[in-house]
């Protein structure tokens, strides 16, 4: 019988002559490997490695039977070694002859969180020292994320209060975005064209659309969308500058005027811009909500001279970025000649 299925004996039972034909052991180290924890059986007399698996013969970064006959103080370096040693005496001198504990030790540049359980287990005339790790790392850093996430949002929620208090024409700006609306948007876009067109500079004109939602999204309904549009004003305010303008135009577009930036530079920042919406952390009810836009791109006097003409190329833009796939920011054709 190997050392596993002494294990598998358990304490309370004689350490040999049990009818488990090794089943109960097998059953152990398949539901370790799939786990990803690290099995080991050691000598408790001299803390030597009778055992390990191939998780924690990579975790050493050796062949097991490298690792079999040495000890942590020739695997660890000797603050550690020091850690796993104290409790591996701790489990030794319990009345129970178990131990469950936690360690947490930086590994080869990374933080690591560790469940870890021994077991005192008689073998004829000596003892057997056995423990299984569990890797709590990746666990730890989603409730970060999410602790992040929530903080986040909280953050979120207290900015959009403060945004509306200061928002004191309500017929200027969109009460859910904070962006302007679409009738005090078109104003400011007409000023731009008779300025620029006085001026001979250019302008972008940019048309936004949220892709089809998740099922997640959809499960949430309004409540979600309005995260959402929450976000998208955040996103568009923080992405523009004070002679820009940015509208919400209805439950799913948007819009964004680029005063004095032409194709090539307007196409630079609304591709910052996607990449920042498929990224955003929105979160409702302890869950994480994606989203993602397509993007149509136009300018003055480039793709169109009239407003009309540049609001038709943004349009068939915006088309050609949700022909695509959705996600992916599109520009207008440049005109050539009359």
């Amino acid at each position: 019988m190997n050392a596993l299925s002494e294990l598998a004996a358990g304490p309370d039972q004689p350490p040999s002559g049990v009818a488990l034909d090794g089943a109960l052991a097998r059953l152990l180290e398949s539901h370790a490997a799939l786990q990803g924890w690290f099995v080991s059986v050691k000598d408790a007399a001299d803390g030597r490695y009778l055992q390990v698996n191939a998780a924690l013969a990579e975790f050493f970064g050796r062949p097991a039977d490298q690792v079999v006959g040495r000890s942590d103080a020739e695997l660890l370096e000797p603050a550690l070694a020091t850690l796993v040693r104290s409790a591996d005496q701790t489990a030794l001198a319990s009345a129970t002859g178990t131990l469950a504990g936690e360690h947490r030790f930086d590994w080869r540049g990374e933080r690591r969180d560790w469940s870890v359980l021994r077991l005192v287990v008689p073998s004829g005339e000596r003892r057997l020292l056995c423990a299984l790790w569990q890797d709590q790392s990746p666990q730890r850093q989603r409730e970060a994320q999410l602790k992040a996430a929530i903080e986040q949002l909280e953050q979120q929620q207290k900015a959009n209060v403060a945004l509306r208090r200061e928002l004191g024409d309500h017929g200027l700006r969109d009460q859910a975005t904070g962006l302007s609306t679409s009738a005090h948007f078109d104003d400011q876009m007409r000023r731009e064209l008779d300025l620029s067109s006085r001026e001979h500079r250019e302008f972008a004109l940019v048309y936004m659309e949220l892709d089809p939602p998740s099922d997640k999204v959809r499960a949430f309904g309004d409540r979600a969308l309005e995260r959402i549009h929450e976000a998208m004003g955040r996103l568009l305010r923080g992405n523009t500058r004070a002679m820009d303008a940015s509208c919400r135009i209805d439950e799913r577009r948007f819009a964004v005027l680029l005063s004095g930036v032409g194709l090539a530079t307007a196409h630079s920042r609304m591709e910052g811009l996607r990449r920042q919406c498929a990224t955003q952390i929105v979160a409702l009810d302890g869950q994480e909500l994606g989203f993602t836009v397509s993007v149509g791109v136009a300018s003055y006097p480039h793709t169109a001279q009239a407003q009309e003409g540049v609001v038709a190329a943004c349009e068939a833009a915006l088309a050609q970025a949700r022909q695509r796939g959705g996600n992916a920011v599109a520009l207008a054709s440049i005109r050539f000649g009359d």
